[in-house]
C-alpha cells in the first residue's frame, strides 16, 4: 500500500532507554542533583535531548546548573548511545523485508542529529537511506513541527514545492511509539501508525488520537 516509510527511532526502532537512562543519571549525579528510576526517564522522554534535561533537572532551566548538565549529557551518551541499545526484536527482518520489496525507509528523531546518524549507520547500514534528527540550527523544527518529516521525504525525493507545503501523496506513512509521533504525522498530512512495543502502552496511545495500532513489526510487511 505505501511505498515509504518514516519512522521514528527511539521506541519505535530502537530500545534506547537504558542508555538514555544512565546518561541522564550520570549528568545527574556529576553535578549532585537526585537521580531518577528507568520508568521516570521513560515518561520524560519523546520530545528532545534538551526537554528531557528539562523533566529529570529540579526546577528545570531555572536550575543554575541546567546547561553544565545538559552539555554533559550530550557528551556521555555520544560515547555511551550504544551500551545496552538494541533494536527490537523483529525489527531488522521487517526492515529487510521492507527493502526487499522496494520501499524507502527513512528515520526522522528528536534525538540530536550526530547520534541519530551514528544509530542509524550501526544497526540499520543497508536499509534506512536517510536519517534527520534535531538540527534546530539548521533551520529544521523537532517533532511534533513537520521539519523533519519532510526534509527526509525530499530527500527521498518526493516532489515538495517548499519544506512546509502539505503533503498531497498518498504513498507515505509514518511510524511511531507516542504522541509526539502522532501530532507529528497529523502535521506532515502522513497517516499514522503507532506501535506498541515502545515507551507508550495502547490506552495512552488511543487517548492521544492514535487510530492504527500493531502489535509487532512483522505487521507491517
Amino acid at each position: 500500500m505505501y511505498d515509504t516509510f518514516v519512522f521514528d527511532l527511539d521506541g519505535t526502532l530502537l530500545d534506547t532507554l537504558g542508555d538514555l537512562a544512565a546518561a541522564v543519571n550520570f549528568a545527574l549525579r556529576t553535578h549532585g542533583m537526585p537521580e531518577h528510576s528507568v520508568d521516570d526517564v521513560r515518561r520524560f522522554v519523546g520530545n528532545g535531548v534538551r526537554r528531557l534535561m528539562e523533566r529529570a533537572v529540579p526546577d528545570g532551566e531555572q536550575n543554575p546548573l541546567f546547561e553544565e548538565a545538559l552539555t554533559t549529557f550530550r557528551r556521555y551518551y555520544l560515547e555511551h548511545s550504544m551500551d545496552t541499545t538494541r533494536p527490537y526484536e523483529g525489527i531488522p527482518e521487517m526492515l529487510a523485508g521492507l527493502k526487499q520489496r522496494g520501499k524507502r525507509l527513512a528515520v526522522v528523531s528528536n534525538k540530536f542529529q550526530t547520534a541519530t546518524e551514528e544509530l542509524c549507520r550501526h544497526f540499520f547500514p543497508d536499509t534506512i537511506e536517510v536519517a534527520i534528527g534535531e538540527n534546530e540550527a539548521a533551520g529544521i523544527r523537532k517533532k511534533p513541527a513537520p521539519d523533519t518529516v519532510f526534509e527526509a521525504l525530499r530527500r527521498l525525493g518526493y516532489p515538495l514545492t517548499t519544506r512546509l507545503s502539505p503533503l498531497t501523496s498518498e504513498k507515505a506513512v509514518y511510524v511511531g511509539d507516542s504522541d509526539v509521533d502522532i501530532l507529528t504525522a497529523r502535521n506532515s498530512g502522513l497517516p499514522c501508525i503507532s506501535v506498541l512495543w515502545g515507551f507508550r502502552d495502547r490506552d495512552f496511545l488511543l487517548s492521544h488520537g492514535a487510530t492504527t495500532l500493531i502489535a509487532s513489526p512483522e505487521e507491517l510487511l
